[in-house]
């Protein structure tokens, strides 16, 4: 049963936002999916072992479980969609998604949140922003790479992007702040690609290795799923 908290502020943030959206409507165009994605929050991520963006996520809760993301490379008009992200009440991932897919596909929005890798640029009212990072913070995150990293238009493969929190997790905090694009992970610690990766010609993302298995408590037999 979904906490009465929850969906309060489901409601705060969904009204809160709402003039927003209903101001940027062009004339009188008919109210559309798209409507409402005016939560505003950026973090890099982490593929093939390389700390790439930050991405621009423009958000919208569906329902007191749900926020959908589209993301892009940068606040440019024209700027390149390269993912989707589904933010999902622990409550609710944690109770539907296995232990091992959770482990290797999801991350932990609280723990991406300490690392301060994560910048909320609207709303921009202070009470609003921690009402929405309280309720961002019990949520789990998985994100889809649409557009490989580098290749001039989408080649059709799809990839798992990583929070670079849960990837630190696994193998340890990166040095300097990761908080800039490009910076190459250790070189020590990068993800092996023992396991079946998804080649996509530089956006794919390496599997965890057998040490990573062992150190997270999954199944052996998990790690060909």
């Amino acid at each position: 049963m979904l906490s009465t908290k929850r969906l309060v502020v489901c409601a705060i943030l969904s009204m809160g936002l709402l003039t927003v959206s209903v101001g940027a409507q062009a004339g009188d165009a008919p109210p559309s999916p798209l409507d409402g994605y005016t939560i505003h929050v950026s973090a890099p991520h982490m593929m093939d072992g390389e700390v790439i963006g930050p991405f621009h996520h423009y958000c919208k809760p569906i329902n007191a479980d749900i926020i959908q993301c589209i993301l892009f490379e940068s606040t440019d008009a024209n700027a390149r969609m390269t993912e989707v992200e589904y933010m999902v009440s622990k409550r609710l991932a944690r109770k539907v998604i296995p232990d091992w897919s959770h482990q290797q596909n999801w991350h932990d929005h609280k723990e991406e949140i300490e690392t301060g890798r994560v910048a909320v640029h609207y709303p921009t009212d202070k009470e609003t922003v921690k009402k929405l990072v309280e309720y961002v913070a019990d949520t789990d995150g998985i994100i889809f790479h649409l557009w490989p990293h580098g290749a001039p238009i989408p080649d059709g493969s799809v990839t798992i992007a990583q929070s670079v929190g849960h990837w630190e997790a696994l193998h340890g905090a990166m040095g300097g702040g990761a908080s800039a694009s490009s910076h190459e992970a250790p070189a020590s610690s990068a993800p092996s690609s023992s396991a079946s990766s998804s080649s996509s010609g530089g956006g794919a993302i390496k599997m965890l290795t057998d040490d990573d298995y062992a150190r997270i408590g999954v199944q052996g037999t998990y790690r060909g799923r």
